[in-house]
């Protein structure tokens, strides 16, 4: 995982009250001593009072800065002024970058609510860190600019199909917070053409959509297998989809998942299309944050890693109250927050995973609940234990 720059002082740190050296009065040799003169003596008595106010304020200075913890600071530090999550709080919404219109990830119902996979991470993140579900702000966002509404501000995490890449994670300023889905990339092409394989489109005309992954991983590809093609670049994916259905090339590429929602919702006959099996790249994709708040990024990362270990654990959403209460489980005791310790570590409340996954269940479940629908098997982003990739880290 990416971890950038920690935070050099953490909220509650405080430094001891500063030291005060007293003089000891060398005592005279025998048969020279003498007593003090009146004045020597209210000198002496000055000092040392002296000295004691300084120790009292200095005291009273340690007590200031490091006060007993009140029941409303148990839920964890408050957040650093200015921060994402002060910020957060402060407006009382969450603003989350995504997809303008992908099925099974982001798409707006007649109805005008948001849903699918992407949505259940933003509805997730908003639970933890608010305590309800419903206070997002979603901000379709085009492929183009989807890392300048992070760099700007103006949205607090990018919560779309994105490929997390050196490039990216370096360069931009940004934080890939974990994979939550495991994808390929592959091509889209008319079934009565009779490719088989990506092998079979030596020569082709393949649509590419401009400053996404697909560009660099097509030239490798063919040119690591010694074949021939002509790249078509539109600025958009939408351009390139519509381009591709008007026959301007022979194929369309992208990642796996894109390619199978474009089949189904965009061909007049999904029948008359197919995704090729074999993938040509890895594109593990997951949310963004910006790299100048590591608080904010822990707090999506073990967000996303709660709604995993969740599934490993087999907390539901339709379970997760009575466990709360009931389970003699250390480990989901923790998770959930009837044991305190993770929320303060945080600087959420100890509820925080419990009500992520009271809003929208476990990974399992909101893949089930978006993805699987669209005749999309599970596979890779099954749990290793099902001999996927899916793998929570320690919640210790």
């Amino acid at each position: 995982m990416h971890v950038l720059g920690r935070l050099a002082d953490r909220p509650g740190a405080h430094h001891g009250a500063e030291g005060f050296q007293v003089s000891k009065v060398q005592a005279r040799a025998p048969g020279a001593a003498r007593r003090p003169s009146t004045r020597a003596r209210n000198t002496a008595r000055d000092q040392a009072r002296a000295i004691g106010a300084a120790l009292a304020l200095s005291l009273l200075a340690v007590g200031c800065a490091a006060p007993v913890a009140t029941e409303s600071e148990s839920e964890g530090p408050a957040a650093a002024e200015g921060s994402t999550l002060a910020q957060i709080r402060a407006r009382g919404v969450l603003r989350c970058a995504i997809h303008p219109g992908q099925i099974g990830m982001s798409e707006l119902t007649p109805s005008g609510e948001w849903r699918g996979f992407t949505i259940d991470y933003c509805r997730a993140l908003a639970a933890a860190v608010l305590g309800d579900p419903t206070k997002v702000r979603f901000l379709p966002t085009a492929s183009n600019k989807r890392f300048t509404i992070l760099q700007t501000g103006e949205a607090d995490v990018l919560s779309r199909t994105t490929t997390w890449t050196l490039t990216r994670d370096v360069e931009l300023g940004l934080n890939f917070v974990g994979v939550f889905y495991y994808d390929g990339q592959s091509f889209l092409v008319k079934r009565d053409e009779g490719i088989e394989s990506a092998k079979d489109l030596d020569g082709a005309a393949i649509c590419i959509s401009k400053g996404t992954t697909s560009e660099l991983n097509t030239a490798d590809y063919f040119s690591r297998n010694g074949l021939r093609y002509r790249s078509v670049v539109y600025e958009n994916p939408e351009e390139a989809k519509l381009a591709f259905f008007a026959d301007r090339c022979d194929a369309m590429t992208t990642d796996a998942f894109t390619l199978t929602t474009i089949r189904l919702s965009d061909a007049e006959r999904p029948q008359d299309y197919v995704v090729l099996p074999d993938y040509v790249s890895r594109e593990p994709l997951g949310p963004v944050v910006r790299s100048d708040d590591e608080q904010w990024f822990d707090i999506n990362k073990w967000v996303l890693n709660a709604l995993i270990a969740a599934e490993d654990l087999r907390i539901t959403q339709a379970n997760v109250e009575t466990l709360r209460s009931s389970s003699p489980d250390p480990e989901i005791q923790r998770l959930l927050g009837a044991t305190p310790g993770f929320g303060r570590a945080l600087g959420l409340p100890e509820t925080w995973a419990y009500q992520a996954l009271r809003a929208v269940g476990n990974y399992g479940e909101i893949y089930e609940r978006n993805i699987a629908p669209l005749g999309v098997e599970r596979g890779q982003n099954q749990l290793t234990r099902d001999g996927g990739l899916m793998y929570p880290l320690p919640m210790r």
